[in-house]
């Protein structure tokens, strides 16, 4: 059974709505996509676990969750990426970053889902790099990273498996790619609205070298009056059904972001984790302050220097912006984290769950006029 929806936040013809559709305004140059896969080479796939009836009387099996795979380099390459990671705050997990932080490498993609889910998503990403021959080292120390979602998903059910896995893996692709909730997103809340899956890109000037910055985020953070979306208070506009706050325990954080940053600008591991660094000023800008309930991690890297791991002689040569030529790249990442942030929660659309626990997705018209009252709509 499918969960109930009574959100109005999908168009005509199934095609999500997205924060630009309703005029709001952002900063920056998007790239075709608006997504992570703008950066050329990155694949995104997913695998969605929505089912069971929320009338049930224990509420068990009833499902909301998934699995999100990200590949820097798609599923044709062997070849490594330099990466950097860094913890805003460290309530929550992304497994193999200490080898990212040793090597500066990342040595597989990036995957995502919940939290009593992590173990077994590590396991299957380690067996589908050894079918397909993808191990870079006799042994794997794979990226993977979680939200909880147990507010709406029997997450103690541990209905993530290792097939699952590899149907996300299986099934990314570049291009445009689904947001809200699907993937590990599917039963995420941000702001206390519904929340999950969100991307945007941005793409540097000429002058700046024309590099490409896409984030993709899961999103389950923040309380409700945090809410600012293009600097509008929204969050103190649109009150109602606010699940956990209901106007009081404001300070009480208990959600995560996970944010994954691709660039193919030349960077070394040192300049990603600046650049993931950066990622929670996209965070603050929509209101999120990390909590201390709150695992806000974050991980970039680049689909440059692919030859850097494994040069064909006994030295590599790479290459690497300067440190001062970093703020158009630092800009890009605050900014496409931002719209990442809220395109999750607008493509988001309502989900019943566990325990009878209902979310609501933002409400468009409502959110559009709150952006009008405060001459921030582009509509």
């Amino acid at each position: 059974m499918a969960p109930q929806s009574d959100s109005p936040n999908s168009k005509s013809g199934g095609r999500q709505f997205r924060a630009r559709d309703l005029g709001i305004p952002f900063d920056g140059a998007p790239g075709p996509f608006n997504a992570i896969t703008d950066v050329s080479g990155v694949e995104v796939g997913y695998r969605t676990l929505i089912s069971g009836d929320t009338k049930s009387k224990d509420g068990a099996d009833v499902i909301r969750t998934g699995v999100t795979a990200i590949l820097p380099r798609g599923r044709a390459s062997k070849a490594l990426a330099f990466a950097g990671w860094f913890a805003l705050n460290g309530n929550g997990e992304m497994t193999g970053t200490t080898w990212v932080e040793e090597s500066g490498f990342l040595e597989g993609p990036v995957l995502i889902t919940n939290t009593h889910s992590v173990g077994v998503v590590r396991d299957a990403v380690i067996e589908w790099q050894v079918k397909n021959g993808k191990l870079f080292q006799p042994f794997s120390l794979p990226v993977v990273a979680e939200t909880y979602d147990g507010y709406l998903n029997d997450i103690n059910g541990f209905h993530v498996t290792k097939e699952h896995v590899f149907e996300a893996l299986e099934s990314a692709r570049s291009g445009a790619i689904a947001e809200g909730n699907v993937g590990g997103g599917a039963g995420m809340i941000c702001y206390e609205f519904k929340g999950g899956t969100g991307t945007s890109s941005r793409k540097l000037s000429k002058k700046a070298g024309s590099y490409m910055v896409g984030a993709l985020v899961q999103a389950n953070h923040g309380r409700r009056y945090q809410l600012q979306i293009a600097g509008v208070p929204v969050g103190k506009e649109i009150t109602e059904n606010a699940p956990f706050t209901k106007g009081a325990d404001y300070y009480n954080e208990q959600g995560s972001i996970i944010i994954a940053i691709a660039t193919d600008a030349p960077l070394l591991p040192h300049q990603l984790k600046r650049l993931a660094k950066r990622a929670a000023l996209g965070v603050a800008r929509t209101g999120g302050v990390a909590g201390n309930g709150s695992g806000d991690i974050f991980i970039a890297f680049s689909t440059a220097n692919s030859q850097a791991a494994k040069p064909a002689g006994k030295t590599a040569r790479v290459q690497m912006i300067p440190n001062d030529k970093l703020n158009p790249l630092f800009e890009a990442t605050i900014l496409a984290t931002e719209e990442a942030i809220i395109n999750a929660m607008i493509a988001a659309e309502t989900m019943a769950g566990i325990n009878g626990h209902k979310v609501y997705a933002i409400p468009h018209r409502r959110l559009m006029n709150v952006m009008k009252k405060y001459n921030r709509s582009i509509n």
